[in-house]
């Protein structure tokens, strides 16, 4: 991947997540809430943890 578009991408999952976590406060599933919950704490770091690895893959290509 380009290196900018590492660093664009990485950017947008982060602030996208943080966003959407932040709106979604209010919101519950109507199935097993705490499990619900889970999940969604789960899809956030996984979304947080790959917009970080695309920052940093974007930021070693920049030393290149």
């Amino acid at each position: 991947m380009n290196k900018w578009t590492e660093l664009i991408v990485g950017l947008i999952l982060v602030i996208g997540a943080i966003i959407i976590a932040w709106y979604s406060q209010g919101w519950s599933w109507d199935f097993w809430h705490a499990a619900g919950t889970f999940f969604l704490g789960g899809l956030f770091w996984l979304v947080i943890m790959i917009g970080a690895l695309f920052i940093l893959l974007g930021i070693s290509d920049l030393k290149g």
